[in-house]
């Protein structure tokens, strides 16, 4: 349901965009003529209201431009990546319309510079006041005003975390309003009285396994009632997300995408695994030399935990299942890994291949710290760097937890594995594994650079703002 505050943003965004297209093309024009004019002579003349009229022109059909890209639609909360790259190709796609309308009127504009330097202007200006006004709106929504009131019926792992997502970002404009573990008929005249005294804007499904006529239902009674109907209950377990059909001799043969990261895909992915790692590893070249001197500082035994308690190299499974030597910080007392299995199984909190141990007395004290903001991690950017793992991708796993996975997990073994990932993103260490082996399956059928670069955004913020690592 349409809120009047999101009608009242959208529509704000027309003129400040103009208006920004504006200042990108002022600030063009005075860095050249006044800026710039002493280091290289300007060799013609373009008086201001002539190149300001110009301006106002080339801004209407860069609106128009806008509108098609879709960045003036009407509700929802879009993340703010999707919303900067429609902007980026938006005003490129400006920039393209007036070299076409150049190509046919010369006299219309003459100067690169300033062409190129409004492109630039434009994409940062037209950020900066969308920023703003996505600043404005979401403290808004922290006073309750344009929030929607919502509905999750579940009692999943997914769900809690959906729950837990709307209470503490408030800044979505999602408040959720009830909860039920499933729609039955009680359930269903609840939602009609709440529907008819508070109001209900959307209902999430969470559901596993719901039965057909239940989700029929549900949708029904949304239908009826205006409600935004949503579901997440098994998009995460469809095995045949991606389908391709050639026709061969007029009979369409169908085939099951695995994977996007096939072909140009792969490529893509590792030249960006590649610069994205260097690049990291740089800046972060400070924190890896101070946490190795804490290590040693903290306990006896080597900086990276590189081999097992018998003096084996560590190893993890990687991509098509094949094991690569693996290292990270060293978190825990020497020699104290097989614990995991004896004297500690007992604690073990995830009860499935994975091990989790709660209150593991193994860890040391800078161990507890670098954990807890995922620091021994960092040594693993010279695995992307090496190619056997990548920035993005499900999380790898030792050989004897691997071999406890089920034919159904074994998908998330096609891509390498990741530092970061979709389901880390998603709840860390609360969700179990089938949850997380959904969501990494979600991601190898639905993979993008955009999803990995969003990925890569929210990890700092879950990492520093997110329950701790178990």
């Amino acid at each position: 349901m349409l809120k009047k505050s999101e009608l009242i943003f959208s529509v704000i965004l027309v003129p400040l965009d103009f208006i920004m297209l504006i200042v990108a093309a002022l600030a063009a024009y005075f860095l050249r003529f006044q800026t710039l004019a002493s280091l290289s002579p300007v060799i013609y003349e373009m008086p201001f209201w002539n190149f300001l009229n110009i301006a106002a022109s080339m801004g209407l059909i860069w609106l128009v431009i806008f509108a098609l890209s879709g960045l003036y639609t009407i509700g929802g909360t879009r993340r703010i990546l999707d919303e900067l790259t429609k902007i980026f190709v938006a005003c490129s796609a400006g920039l393209a319309a007036i070299i076409v309308l150049i190509f046919f009127n010369r006299d219309l504009f003459s100067s690169r510079f300033i062409i190129l330097a409004a492109w630039i202007f434009a994409i940062v200006f037209v950020s900066f006041g969308r920023l703003a006004i996505r600043f404005v709106q979401r403290a808004f929504f922290r006073r309750g005003v344009g929030v929607h009131r919502v509905v999750i019926i579940g009692e999943d792992a997914a769900a809690d975390v959906l729950v837990n997502e709307f209470y503490k970002n408030q800044g979505l404009g999602l408040k959720v309003v009830k909860r039920y573990k499933k729609f039955d008929d009680e359930a269903a005249k609840e939602l009609q009285d709440l529907w008819q005294t508070v109001g209900v804007d959307e209902v999430i499904q969470m559901q596993s396994g719901v039965s057909r006529d239940e989700t029929f239902n549900l949708i029904d009674f949304c239908n009826e009632r205006h409600i935004v109907f949503k579901y997440s209950a098994d998009i995460f377990s469809v095995q045949a997300a991606k389908i391709n059909i050639r026709d061969y001799a007029g009979v369409p043969v169908a085939e099951i995408e695995r994977t996007r990261l096939e072909g140009w895909g792969r490529v893509y992915k590792r030249i960006f695994d590649i610069v994205g790692s260097l690049f990291l590893i740089i800046i972060t070249s400070p924190i890896l030399i101070l946490t190795a001197v804490a290590v040693k500082l903290d306990s006896c035994g080597p900086v990276f935990w590189s081999k097992l308690d018998d003096g084996s190299p560590v190893q993890r499974i990687g991509q098509n299942g094949e094991p690569f030597h693996y290292f990270k910080f060293r978190s825990m007392k020497p020699g104290t890994h097989n614990l995991r299995y004896t004297e500690l199984a007992e604690q073990d909190l995830r009860k499935g291949p994975l091990v989790k141990i709660k209150d593991d007395p193994r860890v040391t004290r800078v161990g507890r710290f670098i954990r807890r903001f995922s620091i021994d991690e960092l040594p693993e950017l010279f695995l992307v760097l090496a190619g056997k793992m990548s920035l993005v991708g499900p999380r790898p796993h030792l050989p004897e937890e691997v071999a406890k996975y089920k034919k159904n997990h074994k998908k998330v073994l096609i891509v390498k594995p990741g530092i970061t990932g979709l389901a880390q993103i998603s709840g860390r260490a609360d969700l179990d594994f089938e949850d997380e082996v959904k969501i990494d399956v979600y991601y190898i059928e639905n993979w993008s650079l955009k999803l990995d670069l969003y990925i890569l955004f929210k990890t700092p913020l879950v990492v520093l703002f997110g329950k701790e690592a178990k």
